[in-house]
């Protein structure tokens, strides 16, 4: 797994070539990923829009700083995602304002078709689910924990509608986005604070 990780880190991008990369499909009308679909150029395109709001918009809490200030332990935060990812759009902006505020976290971020096995040791329900957060030690490479795809309540809303009706439907994914809007990355900070204060 280790070599896995680190062959990864290859292609690893920071999140500002990313973001760059994501804004420059969306312009050529195309997508990351294996499939070049209509549906899913149009996700990137609304993507690109939403990071760049979140850029703008998220702050951390309180708790935040002194939380970082006192995490000191070196990680890769190792990122599986894709430009078309509406999960990704909010929580990977989060995730980059964590690591900004800390020398400790360094943010990298890979795509999830070009990382086949490294997906296939993080699947979640034995689905492909992006965004995926590997937390990696920085000297032994060993994986300390993960997050994703959604942040908690996110993910209980989207069970819940999977058990009444079967599958997301469109509607209730525009619904998850206005749901994120309001909770203003407040539930994905809360989770990620779990992963900062592991020993």
């Amino acid at each position: 797994m280790t070599d896995l990780i680190r062959d990864s880190l290859y292609n690893a991008m920071s999140y500002y070539e990313y973001r760059k990369l994501v804004d420059e499909f969306a312009q050529l009308g195309k997508t990351t990923g294996n499939e070049q679909q209509e549906s899913l150029i149009n996700y990137t395109q609304l993507n690109s829009k939403r990071m760049k709001r979140w850029d703008k918009t998220i702050k951390l809490p309180e708790w935040g700083n002194e939380l970082l200030k006192k995490f000191d332990k070196p990680v890769l935060w190792i990122v599986l995602t894709e430009s078309w990812c509406g999960d990704a759009a909010p929580s990977i902006p989060v995730m980059n304002k964590l690591a900004e505020s800390s020398a400790n976290i360094t943010l990298k971020l890979v795509l999830r078709d070009e990382n086949p096995e490294l997906m296939n040791l993080f699947l979640t329900n034995g689905s492909l689910s992006i965004p995926k957060l590997i937390m990696v030690d920085q000297k032994s490479m060993q994986v300390l924990n993960t997050w994703g795809p959604r942040p908690s309540k996110a993910t209980k809303m989207a069970e819940a509608y999977k058990a009444e009706y079967g599958e997301l439907s469109p509607e209730f994914k525009q619904d998850l986005q206005l749901w994120y809007n309001k909770d203003k990355g407040v539930n994905i900070l809360d989770d990620l604070k779990e992963l900062l204060t592991l020993k």
